[in-house]
């Protein structure tokens, strides 16, 4: 797949999250789990999510991964129990979209280190992937996921 990957200025914003660890293999079981927490806290407060569901990773240990699973809402939420109030940073990123099944995303971020390395880019933080598009009612390979790395 040929990516378009973009430096892009990204806002501030609140978000709801819940950090945990977990393996790649086990990491489905996890975030089904976590975002109906993050639902169940947000809708205590009449709240819905502005942007699709997101992980952020902390780490690239595939049998230990260190990651945030989150929504995005318009105002600083408060969080309880495991779900906690948080943010994505104002932040310069470079960014692109994976078209296919979430097992191939590794692609993408081959894609983004090379085009950050040509452009003199280094990562800085995190990286995100929003997913577009819900995995119950698309086929794997028209799944859409929004890759973003923060860049220093």
């Amino acid at each position: 797949m040929d990516y378009t990957c973009e430096l892009v200025d990204l806002h501030a914003q609140p978000t709801l999250v819940v950090r945990t660890r977990s393996s790649v293999e086990k990491l489905p079981e996890v975030l089904g789990p976590a975002w109906g927490a993050i639902m169940a806290c947000a809708g205590k407060v009449g709240a819905e999510p502005t942007d699709p569901p997101f992980v952020a990773y902390h780490n690239t240990d595939m049998q230990d991964l260190d990651v945030e699973i989150g929504m995005v809402f318009d105002q600083v939420l408060p969080g309880e129990g495991d779900v906690h109030a948080h943010a994505i940073p104002a932040s310069r990123a470079a960014e692109c979209i994976h078209v296919g099944p979430y097992a191939e995303l590794h692609a993408a971020y081959r894609a983004l280190e090379a085009w950050m390395a040509d452009h003199g880019h280094q990562a800085g933080g995190p990286a995100y992937e929003f997913y577009l598009n819900d995995p119950g009612e698309t086929d794997a390979a028209e799944l859409r996921t929004r890759v973003v790395m923060l860049v220093r």
